[in-house]
Parts: structure tokens; C-alpha cells; sequence
């Protein structure tokens, strides 16, 4: 069976994207599904996380029809593999320039993936050939949020560009749920910002926030999730809930 192909993305900047899919993708694996994270953002955060450093080929999925199952790469989370950002994703957008059909390579290197559960893809931030490309593959968008004033507007901007794909190719992802990061239930601000993605958005808002700490800004550096660098932690407890709430929502996405 095909896997859920989920993109998780923000146009804004800073806003825990990789840190939502690298610990998702945990988080996920713990409950016993097998997760392939796809790192598209040529910084290669997730891969760093995870893997240490970048591979070579993604790219290839693009350039020469290259085959995602034969890049994903194993890691020492348990149920979580990778494909690792490659170095030369930095020139697609050059490179695919008027190229027919562009955005939709990696929808068609997706449609005969299996052996997963779910994808996640890490998007870049910037609106180019790769994160249109992650849009357009998708099934639905997990988008994080800060709980600050700038996470409306950038909410706004994605689910307009979601629009624009579906008009224009008549394909593309839905907005499948927001989740809250960086949250500091202490502050007035956060709360307000929290209930005002309520009222705009509804159920597609996650119940489980994911708390500012610490150990979260640490387990990067320690190439480990949340969940196995601090697993006692409020944040892995935040992740973990994310996660169950994660799998109801999909699987009740794939038996409707």
C-alpha cells in the first residue's frame, strides 16, 4: 500500500519545521510505524540531526529519474529511515528552469514508493522548485507554528500558495493540521495567539503543543530526537502526544 506522503512546511523562517519532522518522525517510530523522512531543504538540518552529514543523489530523483527507495538510508531512531540532503539541491531551481512538468518529479518518484508507513518532507522555507515540489507530492501539510504574532500571517501565505497550486495544476496537498511550537503556556501572548489559531482553524489544530526547553534546542547537537536524548522530558511528552493525535488523523484520512 502506498504510504501517506506528508509535507511539513512553513514560508516563514524559524519556525521549528525540522524540528517538528525529526521529532514527529520519532516520535512515530515509537508507536511502531516506519518512517521515511525526505530532508529537501538543501541546509540539511534533519540530516544533520540524524544522519551527520549530507549524502549525494537526491538530486538525482530530479536530474536523472533516480529511485527514492534506493537513497533512504537507515538511522539509529527505530523506525525512522532517511533520505539525506544533497549538497547539488542548491542549483535545482537553476537547473529545472523551463523544464516541462518540473514540479511534478517527485509527486510521480513518490506513486510506487513502499515499505513505509508515511513520508515526511522537510521543505525549505523559500518558495522555489523544491518546496513546490514537496507541496505538490503531498497528500496533506503539517505546518508548525510559533506562538507568535507572525505565525497568522505566515499560516495566510501557505494556504494561499496551496490554492494557487490546486488552481493551476489541479493537484496538490490539503492543509492537514497546525501544530504549535515554542509554546510558553506562561505568557498571555501565547495563549492569545493559541486561541486565535482556534478560532481561524478549528480541528485542524492539534491539541498537543510542543513546549519550549531546553533539551529540545540540545538534542540536535547530540544527532538524537527528543524522544531517545531526553525521553522523560515535557517536549517528548508533548511529541509523543503529537504523534497518536498524528496517526488517528491519518488513518482516519486513508479509511474515508
Amino acid at each position: 500500500m502506498k504510504p501517506a506522503v506528508w509535507a511539513v512546511a512553513n514560508q516563514k523562517g524559524g519556525s521549528g519545521k525540522t524540528t517538528a519532522a525529526v521529532n514527529l518522525a520519532a516520535a512515530l517510530g515509537e508507536l511502531g510505524r516506519s518512517v521515511l523522512l525526505i530532508d529537501l531543504d538543501p541546509q540539511g538540518s534533519a540530516t544533520a540531526w540524524l544522519a551527520g552529514t549530507p549524502g549525494r543523489g537526491l538530486e538525482t530523483v530530479f536530474t536523472d529519474n533516480g529511485n527514492v527507495r534506493d537513497l533512504a538510508t537507515p538511522t539509529e531512531t527505530p523506525g525512522v529511515s532517511i533520505v539525506p540532503a544533497s549538497p547539488f539541491l542548491v542549483g535545482l531551481d537553476r537547473a529545472l528552469a523551463g523544464e516541462p512538468g518540473a514540479e511534478a518529479i517527485l509527486r510521480r518518484a513518490l506513486s510506487g514508493l513502499r515499505g513505509f508507513d508515511l513520508v515526511l518532507i522537510d521543505t525549505p522555507p523559500a518558495l522555489g522548485i523544491l518546496a513546490v515540489s514537496a507541496l505538490v507530492a503531498a497528500d496533506r501539510v503539517l505546518v508548525p507554528v510559533e506562538a507568535s504574532a507572525m505565525a497568522l500571517q505566515g499560516l495566510a501565505d501557505l494556504t494561499r500558495t496551496l490554492e494557487r497550486l490546486r488552481e493551476r495544476l489541479g493537484i496538490g496537498a490539503e492543509l492537514g493540521g497546525i501544530v504549535v511550537g515554542r509554546f510558553d503556556g506562561r505568557t498571555n501572548l501565547a495563549a492569545e495567539i493559541l486561541d486565535r489559531l482556534r478560532e481561524r482553524f478549528g480541528a485542524l489544530l492539534f491539541r498537543a503543543t510542543i513546549r519550549e526547553t531546553v533539551r529540545l534546542r540540545e538534542a540536535p547537537s547530540h544527532a538524537k530526537p527528543i524522544t531517545t536524548y531526553a525521553p522523560s522530558s515535557g517536549a517528548a511528552a508533548d511529541f509523543r502526544a503529537l504523534a497518536k493525535a498524528f496517526t488517528k488523523r491519518t488513518e482516519r484520512r486513508s479509511n474515508a
